[in-house]
């Protein structure tokens, strides 16, 4: 079975997109970086590493040191699909940020995005 474009694909072309859907609805790219580190353990250092290397998100999330458990609680529909029924891991783990980007421009505050109550 041949991979998903997406998964080959530089999180760091994508990241603008995340930055700019936020900025525009009022919130920082200092969020949206707090949302990757608490989704991917990364630390910030890392995290800019990642983007600098253009890290494509097989690898990105492969070498994540440490996917939040709490990310299971993540649910609801994305790009016209009901997270909770992704079957393919990485896919998974690539609309599970793209839903907690979509929290953050829709103004869902911050402890409830990174599922903190």
């Amino acid at each position: 079975m041949p991979k998903h474009r997406i998964f080959t694909t530089s999180v760091a072309s994508v990241y603008p997109h995340y930055v700019n859907k936020a900025v525009r609805k009022g919130r920082t790219q200092a969020e949206v970086d707090e949302i990757i580190r608490w989704l991917t353990g990364f630390r910030q250092e890392a995290l800019e590493a990642q983007l600098a290397e253009k890290t494509d998100f097989e690898t990105f999330f492969a070498v994540a040191p440490a996917l939040n458990s709490a990310r299971n609680e993540i649910k609801g529909v994305i790009c016209g699909v009901r997270i909770e029924n992704i079957e393919e891991p990485l896919m998974r783990e690539i609309r599970y940020l793209d839903k907690l980007i979509d929290e953050l421009a829709r103004g869902r505050p911050m402890e409830k995005i990174l599922r903190q109550s």
